[in-house]
């Protein structure tokens, strides 16, 4: 069991690996629930009930369920930064593949995660809670976030036409994966291809 970091959205970080790992259940109860009965049937009660912890623990580090869902957002950002650290980790780096590699192995993680991840269909990094809503703020940590994160393996320094690049490119990709899965389930695999190719060549201008 992974403790969660320390999300801004909690009235209180955990300090105690029991109290971490408490924190750690309630948002794996409010994923699943997500993915059962949406975010407006969800209830902090029924998250309580899920983690088996008391109702009293889940307003000692949250407000109410927007608080929640907002960690879980946290949490599955920095889950998502892990795995594509790893992925990369395994290529040899910057000069194999350089940055479409990266750009494959960002677009499939996310991919992956959309697929698996309990809750990441509705939550993901942010974007969607209340359901429907569009804010820009969660794209651009997830923009800055890369740009740090594939600065070094790109060989180029995380400057401000870089941010504002990752930027386009995430809002891009993040209207094209949600239509892929408003067309498929499982996402339609011909306008993901469109959209990799969309992105390669956006890209391209600046990295190549």
């Amino acid at each position: 069991m992974k403790p969660v970091s320390h999300a801004t959205s909690l009235r209180r970080a955990p300090v105690q690996r029991r109290s971490a790992e408490r924190l750690t259940r309630i948002l794996d109860a409010c994923a699943d629930l997500l993915d059962e009965v949406g975010y407006d049937a969800l209830s902090t009660r029924a998250v309580a009930l899920r983690a088996g912890v008391p109702i009293g623990s889940v307003y000692r580090f949250f407000g109410n369920k927007r608080a929640m869902a907002d960690a879980l957002a946290e949490r599955n950002l920095d889950r998502f930064t892990e795995r594509v650290t790893e992925r990369l980790r395994g290529t040899g780096g910057p000069g194999d593949g350089g940055w479409r590699t990266a750009m494959d192995a960002v677009l499939d993680e996310y991919l992956d995660m959309k697929r698996t991840a309990p809750g990441f269909a509705l939550v993901d990094f942010g974007n969607q809670i209340p359901v429907g809503a569009r804010h820009a703020k969660p794209n651009t940590r997830v923009a800055d976030r890369l740009s740090r994160l594939l600065s070094g393996y790109i060989d180029r320094a995380p400057d401000e036409d870089l941010r504002r690049a990752f930027l386009v490119a995430v809002e891009t990709a993040d209207t094209l994966v949600h239509l892929a899965f408003r067309v498929s389930p499982e996402g339609d695999a011909r306008i993901i291809d469109e959209a990799r190719e969309l992105l390669g060549a956006y890209l391209g201008r600046l990295l190549d």
